[in-house]
């Protein structure tokens, strides 16, 4: 995550260079470390820099570092041309390197060659098991053509290697509700708190889950997480708030006044509608008729 000091000094040098006072190589190492997209001026820059051989000669072995830098710059400003330059200038210095191969399969990706590409990516796998880039980039392909069950099949094998990346239980839990399979995405979200027990996000999102699936026992958990995503944002959580007073609703209708938490939860839904009537009075007075009138 890039902190505000670090995006200060990034838009700093960024105006620098735009307006001719130099600096463009410092620019393009602090996007490189940051790893943020800037790909129109890492492109423009970039050029600059490797079209004067004065320039390029000056960097060393960091050359074939700013290639790499512009051709996937290149790739994601489409424009593949020099992307396939660069590319090909790197082949001919590094003409064993599998990181280059990555190159070429994106580029492929790029170019929309699927079947191309994903035979290169089969070929680098064969290669190294374990290259985390790869694996992501047929996630990647198979979503842009549309192929959601061939993504949630990479996916779940990348899952088995890597299981410590967050982001991709995140991307696996996103595909699963998109495809209306709740139980599963329930478990993403599972694994995902287990592993960061503090992030509300991931608590908001669980509870959710549970309350599309529906159920008493699903909607007693659901209120739950709601509860524990007000605590873990101090009772600033608007959709958390919404979630206890429909779960305390739902709970109510289901369990036709048999169950134990009807009195608790009536309280609790009574907590969780003021809390939201303050916040509305405080944001959107002109909306609490509404918010009146719906709880």
């Amino acid at each position: 995550m890039v902190t505000k000091t670090e995006e200060t000094q990034l838009n700093r040098l960024e105006n620098q260079v735009d307006n001719a006072g130099g600096g463009a190589w410092e620019y393009l190492s602090l996007v490189r470390k940051l790893k943020v997209r800037r790909s129109d001026k890492v492109l423009k820059h970039g050029l600059s820099i490797l079209n004067d051989p004065k320039q390029r000669s000056s960097l060393g072995p960091d050359e074939w570092t700013l290639y790499e830098q512009v051709a996937l710059a290149a790739m994601d400003t489409h424009s593949l041309d020099v992307a396939q330059d660069c590319t090909k200038i790197l082949r001919k210095r590094f003409p064993e390197s599998k990181r280059v191969g990555r190159l070429e399969a994106m580029l492929l990706e790029a170019k929309g060659s699927w079947e191309m590409a994903e035979k290169a990516c089969t070929s680098l796998l064969e290669d190294n098991p374990v290259d985390q880039t790869i694996h992501k980039r047929r996630v990647a392909m198979a979503k842009a053509q549309g192929n959601i069950s061939g993504a949630l099949d990479f996916l779940n094998k990348y899952l088995e290697i890597f299981m410590a990346d967050l982001d991709a239980w995140r991307e696996l839990a996103g595909i699963y509700s998109s495809l209306q399979m709740y139980k599963q995405a329930a478990f993403c979200y599972e694994e995902l708190m287990l592993a960061q027990p503090t992030v509300p996000l991931y608590h908001l999102a669980y509870a959710d889950v549970l309350y599309t699936i529906g159920g008493l026992e699903n909607l007693q958990t659901a209120k739950k997480y709601y509860a524990s995503t007000i605590d873990l944002t101090g009772g600033k959580n608007t959709r958390a708030l919404f979630g206890i007073c429909l779960c305390t609703s739902a709970i109510a209708q289901l369990s036709k006044g048999k169950s134990k938490e009807e009195k608790e939860g009536s309280q609790l839904q009574s907590l969780a509608a003021k809390a939201l009537e303050k916040d509305y009075k405080q944001r959107a007075p002109d909306k609490l008729p509404q918010l009146t009138s719906a709880l």
